[in-house]
């Protein structure tokens, strides 16, 4: 393509037209300065441009500006049409600004072979965007929402408008000390808030006198105007915002858009994985007196888990609150279990599928890990819990169909009254009902996968027995939520194995018959 250097003035003739090439002056070395015009790739739509620059003072120095100008378009190959017309928008955009830098060589050539964007420069919002992108094409639906979620609330409007080339970790480590400072802040409103609900809230029965009435009505409009209850971001929240900071970061060094990550030297403090207790007597009768649970994740011994089955047995559901109990399926694996992955004759459920809760609405995906995908090995009660629930539910099919009801036939083993899928969150709620119903001391539904870990402790178990039995992928996990839960009952079966030993019971010693052989009589 055409390029050249000239000298150029700006003198007019008398008629105030420009001289231009013909002015007089222009034979003298000393007048006028030098300019640089490129011919550029033409537009998309095919109309020709030029890159035009002036004010050289000499002409060594609008040559090297042509020089590197044409480097630029040397960049791409001479077939790749598309990418020579980007060439061409990015050096059109900067001749239209005579204060724009040329661009730098390498990094544009570093962009053009990364697909990067040329005549912009990546922050770390525009990040952000193109990594929950490529989240969206290699993970869960859910999974990619709670990052769209820590993004949009959290990482955008703090760390968003740095340029990503230019991020630290004074600038991340600044994000992260403030939310500690605005979790004070939020603790102050929720409080102050509160407070003023009990100024503006006629606490009687009888209809408040008017007196009161117009002084409610005040303290109510000071209500409206204070800022609504908001949640403080915990230190998990903390945990996982660095950790989805630090690998969006990540896949920008892999992108080769940089080649450090601030956030992987950010301290935001530990986090220790809640561990297992077993509900033992003692803790069961304290908290039939005090209503604490004595920590976030309880699990029921055997004989506290014989009482629940038993009064969910003759539930509809009781066959999936069987499984999960035995055999440490999750909730949305429980309740996207097919019966075409069941073998009753090997005794083993394949866990394929799940189903979990985005916002409020069920979705069908993949099991949460690989490793998590797999066959279950189950026992005899087990095949036969699954065989009288079949039964059970062909009988429904039967009814609804003779009903003139509609039935959907959706494949899966645990479904509502018609067929279609069962909501996780239901589940959980029945699971409420029955534990509340038998007066036993609560846990959470997910608190019976980790049973299933101390029925394999119970049954002879160990740590490895249980990181199979759970589908986890390693034992590191294990052995730190289940280590404290496994040493509790090695202690109470050790318990039960040292009563287990019958022995004869003599009278009671004389103590009179022991007595020292050195005591002086009447002593």
């Amino acid at each position: 393509m055409k390029g050249s250097t000239y000298r150029r003035c700006y003198c007019r003739d008398e008629d105030g037209r420009p001289f231009g090439k013909a002015c007089p002056k222009l034979t003298s070395k000393r007048h006028g300065t030098w300019a640089v015009r490129q011919e550029l790739p033409s537009r998309d739509d095919g109309t020709r441009r030029s890159f035009s620059r002036a004010g050289y003072t000499s002409a060594k120095d609008a040559q090297d500006v042509l020089d590197k100008v044409r480097a630029l378009l040397d960049v791409p190959d001479s077939d790749d049409t598309e990418n020579q017309v980007r060439i061409g928008d990015l050096l059109e955009t900067v001749s239209k600004d005579k204060n724009a830098a040329l661009p730098d060589l390498a990094e544009t050539r570093r962009r053009l072979v990364h697909g990067q964007k040329l005549t912009s420069t990546m922050t770390v919002g525009d990040l952000l965007d193109e990594w929950l992108e490529a989240k969206r094409k290699s993970r869960a639906v859910t999974t990619v929402n709670n990052y769209a979620s820590r993004v949009e609330y959290h990482l955008r409007p703090a760390l968003g408008h740095h340029r990503l080339d230019r991020l630290n970790v004074g600038h991340c480590q600044t994000y992260f000390d403030s939310v500690d400072d605005s979790n004070e802040a939020i603790a102050a409103e929720n409080a102050a808030r509160r407070e003023q609900e009990a100024r503006a809230t006629w606490g009687k029965r009888s209809r408040p006198p008017a007196a009161e009435r117009e002084r409610l009505a005040v303290e109510r409009a000071k209500l409206d105007e204070m800022p609504p209850y908001r949640k403080v971001t915990g230190p998990a929240t903390k945990l996982e915002l660095r950790n989805t900071l630090r690998s969006a970061l990540n896949f920008a060094i892999r992108r080769q858009y940089i080649t450090f990550n601030p956030a992987a030297f950010v301290e935001v403090g530990t986090v220790r994985r809640a561990k297992g207790l077993l509900w033992t007597a003692e803790r069961v009768a304290r908290w039939q007196v005090t209503g604490e649970k004595p920590g976030p994740v309880m699990v029921w011994s055997p004989a506290l888990l014989g009482q629940f089955l038993d009064e969910a047995e003759s539930h509809r559901l009781y066959c999936l609150f069987h499984v999960i109990a035995h055999h440490g399926l999750r909730r949305g694996e429980a309740v996207g279990l097919d019966w075409e992955n069941i073998n009753f004759e090997a005794r083993t459920i394949g866990v394929a599928r799940e189903i979990v809760v985005d916002g409020w609405t069920p979705v069908e995906s993949a099991p949460k890990t690989e490793g998590s995908a797999a066959d279950v090995k189950v026992d005899r009660g087990t095949v036969e819990a699954l065989q009288a629930h079949q039964e059970r539910q062909a009988a429904e099919r039967a009814r609804r169909l003779a009903d003139g009801l509609p039935w959907a036939d959706t494949g899966k083993v645990f479904v509502q009254e018609d067929g279609s899928w069962l909501h996780p969150d239901s589940v959980s709620d029945v699971f409420r009902e029955i534990v509340d119903g038998a007066g036993l001391p609560p846990i959470n539904l997910r608190d019976l996968r980790h049973g299933a870990a101390a029925l394999v402790k119970a049954g002879g178990g160990d740590l490895h027995d249980a990181k199979k039995k759970l589908r986890h992928s390693t034992i590191v996990l294990t052995s730190n939520t289940y280590m404290e839960l496994f040493e509790e009952y090695e202690d109470e079966l050790t318990e039960k194995a040292a009563a287990a030993v019958p022995r004869a019971r003599k009278p009671a010693v004389d103590t009179a018959a022991h007595a020292s052989l050195t005591q002086k009589p009447g002593e």
